[in-house]
């Protein structure tokens, strides 16, 4: 009985199969999503712009993070992205981790078009690696003798080997083939396969290969954006990672059951309902900051300064808004204010249809009304 081999092992490596037309309908509905934010940042303002991509951006830093057990501050997060894209800041020193992954989510973002390079996904190690002490390899592909595998149980003896990527000996030679077909795949009028197809499988050809020591899944799924962008001819602007770890558990099944096959085609389903999420998820921020404009718009001149500055604030949480709504409890400590006025500042942004409410007594929640 011939023993199962991982992918890497079997002749055929790195030659991915998948059969194009099941990813047909998924094709065509990232194109037309593509279009639809495309065609809705015309009806938004430079600093809505700014805003939308501060927000994706932000995003992206934190869920990406988040899938890997890395749980980042928000307000560091976005200070760093804006630090990072030259823009005013409130907060002057920055968490190195907050502010690495940030680094590495602006340089994607602005230098989307560039070859991929190991100098390239180097700088990204190094950013995303901002501060740490307890690697041995930082900018450079792993050096380690033991086995780059993927484990669950704590005990050596019940242990689980979920995955083993190839010897870090072959980190020159794999990477190279990797980065070679990248390059191809990307180059005008050279590739067969559908812009999902090629974002899909980039990320699990660099998963597969796992070259670093750590954070091989934040940079794959940068790799997929960046795949996205150079076929869109500008950035993509997706929080894919928010699709992602939104269902984690999908997401390290879909990977682990293709870790014996090269055909890909269920992995690309997966992959590709995912960043059409994604899409979908960046019209709602877009949508969203045309409602913030047009709350403003209307309402600025008949809100104190208090309510102004929880109003900014709310919206500050994006589109998904408050966790649980706004308390009169939050109200009072943003405000910073006494309970009796916040009772009445709320009643008052109530009565003028800014915000609705739910709930009685101390399970009063409040919410933006966005569509008065």
């Amino acid at each position: 009985m011939t023993a199962l081999k991982w992918h890497w092992q079997q002749d055929k490596w790195p030659n991915f199969t998948y059969d194009k037309e099941a990813l047909l309908g998924l094709e065509l509905a990232f194109i037309q999503s593509s279009a639809m934010a495309l065609g809705a940042l015309k009806h938004v303002s430079d600093e809505e712009k700014d805003q939308l991509l501060i927000e994706v951006l932000s995003d992206e830093a934190m869920k990406t993070s988040e899938i890997e057990g890395e749980y980042l501050n928000r307000d560091s997060i976005q200070e760093s992205i804006k630090k990072n894209l030259g823009l005013a800041v409130e907060i002057r020193k920055l968490p190195a981790a907050e502010f690495g992954i940030s680094e590495m989510m602006v340089n994607l973002y602005q230098t989307y078009d560039e070859p991929l390079t190991d100098e390239y996904l180097f700088e990204w190690h190094k950013m995303l690696t901002n501060g740490r002490r307890d690697l041995v390899d930082i900018g450079r592909y792993r050096t380690h003798e033991d086995p780059m595998q993927i484990v669950s149980g704590v005990r050596m003896d019940k242990k689980k080997v979920h995955y083993e990527a190839p010897p870090s000996n072959s980190m020159a030679h794999e990477m190279k083939a990797f980065i070679d077909w990248f390059n191809k795949e990307h180059s005008k009028g050279v590739s067969t396969n559908s812009l999902l197809a090629k974002s899909g499988i980039a990320h699990f050809y660099f998963l597969a290969v796992h070259p670093f020591e750590d954070g091989n899944g934040r940079i794959a799924r940068a790799i997929s954006e960046k795949s996205l962008s150079i076929s869109l001819g500008r950035p993509a602007l997706i929080s894919l990672s928010q699709m992602i770890q939104s269902n984690k558990k999908a997401y390290y099944e879909s990977l682990g059951e293709h870790n014996m096959r090269l055909d890909l085609t269920e992995w690309l389903l997966y992959f590709g309902q995912t960043v059409i999420d994604a899409q979908n998820n960046t019209l709602q921020i877009i949508e969203f900051l045309i409602q913030k404009a047009k709350f403003f718009d209307r309402f600025a001149v008949i809100m104190n300064e208090r309510q102004t500055t929880v109003v900014r604030r709310i919206f500050r949480e994006g589109h998904h808004g408050f966790k649980g709504g706004l308390s009169a409890e939050n109200y009072t400590r943003i405000a910073k204010t006494s309970a009796s006025t916040a009772t009445r500042d709320l009643k008052d942004l109530v009565n003028k249809n800014m915000l609705f409410k739910t709930g009685k007594l101390k399970s009063t929640r409040y919410y933006l009304n966005l569509k008065s």
